[in-house]
Order: C-alpha cells, then sequence, then structure tokens
C-alpha cells in the first residue's frame, strides 16, 4: 500500500485518542461525507460537496477534517457485484492518490456495495420526496460505509 493507504486495522492503530473518522463515498457528482463520534462507534451524516474541480473538492473535504479533528479518511471503493474493480473504482483510487499528495491523513478503503441502494431504500420508506432523497442520499451513503468500518473496528 502507498504512503497514507492503510488497512482498516493500520488506521485505527493511526488514530490519537479522541479523534474522528470521516467516511467518503465519493460520486461522479457528489461527494457525500460523514463523520464518525469521538468513541468510534456511531457515524453521523456531515455534508455532500457539489463536485466541481478536484483542488476545490479536496480542500473543502480537508478543511472539514481539520475542523472535526479527523484523525483518518474511510473511502467507500464501489466494487462489482463480484468483487471486481471497474471504472468506477479507477477513478475513486485516482482521485485518492491525488488527495495522499495533499495530506498526512491515514486513509482506509472500504466495500462500498449497495450503500446507495441501501439509503434510498430506507428514504423511500421513510416517504421521503424525491427532492429530499437527492439531498439526503449522498452523506447518508458516506455514513452507511462508515459505520460499517467503525462495526468492524470495534471486532478487530
Amino acid at each position: 500500500m502507498s504512503g497514507n493507504l492503510k488497512s482498516l486495522d493500520e488506521l485505527k492503530s493511526a488514530l490519537k485518542r479522541h479523534q474522528r473518522l470521516i467516511g467518503v463515498d465519493l460520486g461522479s457528482k457528489t461527494i457525500g461525507l460523514a463523520l464518525s463520534d469521538v468513541s468510534l462507534s456511531i457515524a453521523s451524516p456531515l455534508e455532500t460537496i457539489k463536485r466541481t474541480k478536484f483542488a476545490a473538492d479536496a480542500t473543502r473535504l480537508l478543511a472539514l477534517a481539520a475542523e472535526h479533528d479527523a484523525g483518518g479518511l474511510v473511502v467507500g471503493l464501489p466494487l462489482n457485484m463480484d468483487g471486481t474493480e471497474g471504472p468506477r473504482c479507477q477513478s475513486t483510487r485516482a482521485f485518492i492518490r491525488n488527495l495522499e499528495k495533499l495530506t498526512a491523513l491515514p486513509i482506509a478503503f472500504w466495500d462500498e456495495r449497495m450503500s446507495t441502494q441501501a439509503v434510498t431504500r430506507t428514504l423511500l420508506d421513510a416517504d421521503a420526496s424525491r427532492a429530499r432523497r437527492a439531498e439526503l442520499v449522498d452523506k447518508m451513503a458516506a455514513a452507511y460505509i462508515l459505520q460499517g468500518a467503525l462495526d468492524r473496528l470495534k471486532k478487530l
């Protein structure tokens, strides 16, 4: 693994006491973000960044990480259903390679298969309007991704 890329176990070891993690759901048009609590138990939706240029997107992401004293990032890796990597994974990995040049924060990937579908289903069950779903789905998908990683961390 390259410099900042860590396994989930290594990411946990790199955190200082009371540091949070930020979950990242990287889409082509938006970046959903979620934030853990300091005990690394609960993930909460944080913000959705409308994608523009890499520099602006990375600046906002890293500013939020600093503002919330995040000690690392958990990035959803959009694997195909059979576990292989396709073009979306390549795009995610390219974004993270560029982000690594701008930060020392440790970064771990987490399998995000079905996260957006699960969140959309939950919002539909809650009878959320189409506009409300569009507003929430990315940051809730990031929370879903981060919560999966936090649950796994508890078992490590």
